[in-house]
């Protein structure tokens, strides 16, 4: 298992940062081609009809009022209401397709991030504060929202305004158009360059934000111990250090992205001055080329080319903050699926209950073994009990049982069929776990046993409740069993969850049985009716329980003292305690 991720420790991601991710998101553009191309067409015609008003500008300047032809001014005057009406037509097409194309494609992103998470190992989410995870499909694909939702289609429409425009410019006066260009190849040489530093910055600003975003969540879920030890003011401290180092980086940014301004302003004059200068030379000297109507023509021109260009340069520094979510999300999709099923899974089905672990070896950090040339071989019915020292690999045991994680070396099987080849969800539908800390959703409490199977019905859970003496304090409740439960079972008291999470286990009915140390929170009256309960329970099944309450094990039909990476005692409680030796001096 690699260091967990702290909330004061920057996320390292091992890739680099590539705006090739955008590149990526094609796979997601590519579904919706047809409202791309109408898109497309929509984007050209409005960029044409916004330009052609400067054209009938010409006409009015060198033919109305110099010519002195006051019959074009009405045609004129249609023409240009004409081609408003167009092109806000076009616009609010085009605005209105790439909204729903963007929020289509940030659904699918959202999606795919979600299925991920499903899907990966406990190794994951091991190593990673909740907070650094929550940010990744929050905030950070919000920001992918804004920008697919409204800065893909700007920049578009303004690289095909850029085109047309220049084609307009050409056919007014080559030389004028090749002053314009001069001043804007270097202009956007320095707007990428900062771009590019502004990039790697953003990325910094991610993982600052990402450590503040963790220690807001772990606080939150922490409250209370947060007071009962008086953590409040040195919590306080912490998170604004933590602030100050997001809030210093997001200065830094600022202050280089205001460059963009003055940079794209200075050239832009620059080239302003060089083309009213270059004009009046041609007109003083007689140049026919070039007329009032001409230059402009030409200088209303420049405006919708600086335009597009200044908003460009502000999508391009959105486009760093875009690549640097971009590579997070995706790192979080394409993480590797430690816990996957093999092609042609098989299915379990009429378990037994024979468990067998061959020679296994495990360790959660390199070179640091739990488990070592560990064996176990279990009958069907057999009911095992795991006890000995914390961190001794009690748990790590029904974890590989369950492919919560796989084994480094050899093997453990259900009836002679491999874990690792038979599908996840038949292997944990006959194999059902009963953790020490319990889940409560929010949600009735009839739903958070339905958990268990969904499609049982209210009798069963009830049933199921019953069973296991649930019964007494749901009723108990001021809507029974649909009394709404907040998150994480508020308001209720450990025992009544871990009753809740017993009933659970009862409705699913698996073949295999693990509680890891489920009596722990349960009081010691609840624990002789739960007692009586699991008799009934693992009846005819095989079980595994780890625990330190020598009322739950005592009658396994095996005790196993894990220690030392394997197996150091085994027996029954009374052959255990006639030997006087570690479980001996555990149980006393």
């Amino acid at each position: 298992m690699a260091k967990r991720n702290t909330f004061y420790e920057d996320e390292k991601i091992e890739k680099k940062i590539d705006i090739k991710q955008l590149g990526r998101t094609l796979k997601y553009i590519l579904p919706y081609k047809k409202l791309l191309f109408l898109m497309s067409c929509m984007m050209l015609v409005a960029a044409v009809v916004s330009l052609l008003p400067p054209r009938l500008l010409k006409i009015i300047v060198d033919q109305v009022v110099v010519q002195e032809d006051y019959r074009r001014l009405a045609l004129v005057g249609g023409g240009l209401v004409f081609l408003a009406a167009v092109e806000i037509l076009s616009t609010f097409i085009q605005t209105r397709s790439m909204g729903k194309m963007g929020l289509s494609i940030i659904t699918r992103i959202r999606t795919d991030i979600f299925e991920r998470l499903q899907l990966l190992s406990f190794d994951y989410f091991d190593n990673r504060p909740d907070g650094k995870i929550v940010v990744r499909v929050t905030e950070y694909i919000n920001g992918l929202a804004e920008f697919f939702s409204n800065y893909v289609m700007m920049f578009a429409i303004y690289i095909v305004k850029i085109v047309v425009v220049t084609v307009f410019m050409l056919s007014l006066s080559p030389l004028l158009t090749l002053i314009v260009f001069a001043t804007v190849v270097p202009m956007m040489t320095i707007v990428f360059i900062l771009r590019s530093r502004l990039r790697k910055m953003h990325t910094k600003l991610r993982a600052k934000n990402s450590n503040r975003t963790a220690f807001l969540v772990e606080s939150i879920m922490g409250e209370q111990i947060v007071k009962n030890y008086n953590r409040i003011e040195i919590n306080k401290g912490i998170y604004r250090q933590i602030h100050e180092d997001s809030a210093n980086v997001w200065w830094s940014i600022s202050k280089r992205a205001r460059l963009n301004g003055p940079v794209v302003s200075i050239f832009w004059h620059t080239g302003t001055l060089c083309i009213y200068g270059v004009a009046l030379a041609m007109i003083l000297s007689g140049n026919d080329m070039i007329t009032a109507g001409v230059v402009i023509t030409f200088t209303t021109y420049m405006s919708s080319f600086q335009d597009p260009l200044s908003q460009i340069s502000t999508i391009i520094q959105e486009l760093a903050q875009v690549s640097s979510n971009l590579e997070q999300v995706f790192d979080t999709i394409d993480y590797p699926l430690e816990i996957k099923e093999k092609e042609n899974a098989l299915e379990l089905h009429h378990v037994k209950g024979k468990v067998d672990f061959h020679d296994i070896t495990f360790a959660y950090d390199e070179d640091v073994n739990i488990l070592e040339h560990f064996d176990l071989h279990v009958k069907p019915g057999e009911t095992i009990a795991l006890v000995g020292p914390t961190g001794a690999g009690k748990t790590t045991v029904i974890n590989m049982l369950t492919r919560f994680y796989d084994v480094k070396a050899g093997s453990v099987t259900i009836d002679d069929v491999d874990v690792r080849d038979v599908t996840l969800h038949s292997l944990r539908q006959e194999v059902g776990v009963l953790m020490q800390d319990p889940f409560i959703f929010k949600g009735t409490v009839i739903d958070n046993i339905r958990y268990g199977r969904w499609d049982a019905t209210d009798e069963e859970c009830i049933a199921a409740a019953k069973m296991i003496f649930a019964d007494k304090f749901i009723m108990k409740l001021k809507d029974g069993y649909q009394h709404v439960l907040e998150e994480r079972g508020s308001g209720l008291s450990a025992g009544e969850k871990q009753l809740i999470s017993f009933a659970r286990i009862v409705l699913k009915n698996p073949s295999v049985i693990v509680l890891d140390e489920a009596t722990s929170a349960i009081d010691t009256e609840t624990e002789l009716l739960i007692q009586q309960a699991l008799e009934v329970l693992i009846k005819d099944k095989t079980a595994f329980i780890v625990a330190h309450r020598l009322s739950t094990i005592r009658n396994s039909n095996r005790i196993l003292y894990i220690s030392n990476k394997g197996i150091a005692e085994e027996g029954t409680h009374e052959e255990l305690m006639a030997k006087k030796g570690l479980y001996y001096d555990l149980a006393r």
